[in-house]
């Protein structure tokens, strides 16, 4: 079985992203985004290839969540596959510090 999912880019004339979009087999609506990670691991290479956009209305502000809330995609991620809790522990301590950092989580 196979699965779609299609990411489109709207450009202008001089290639500056105005928009994010992506449909898919598993994706009932439209989703319109301002901004965009894709890491795809090669296995011939052992190299991952990264593609990272987003759009010129994108605030430092919309950056900051949208990287704090990656970041805690990414090592509740890496606790699935390797099931290293010492390592997701330290890598969630970093991303509340990011939080901290760029006023996203309130310091107690």
């Amino acid at each position: 079985m196979k699965k779609r999912i299609t990411i489109d880019i709207e450009m202008t004339e001089n290639n500056i992203i105005e928009g994010i979009s992506c449909t898919g087999d598993d994706i009932p609506n439209q989703i319109n985004g301002k901004a965009l990670m894709l890491s795809l691991f090669d296995a011939d290479t052992m190299d991952t290839v990264k593609i990272d956009l987003w759009t010129t209305d994108f605030q430092v502000q919309e950056m900051d969540r949208f990287v704090f809330q990656s970041l805690r995609s990414i090592a509740d991620t890496y606790y699935k596959a390797t099931k290293n809790a010492e390592l997701a522990s330290q890598m969630q301590s970093f991303i509340e510090h990011f939080g901290k950092k760029t006023e996203i989580l309130i310091e107690e």
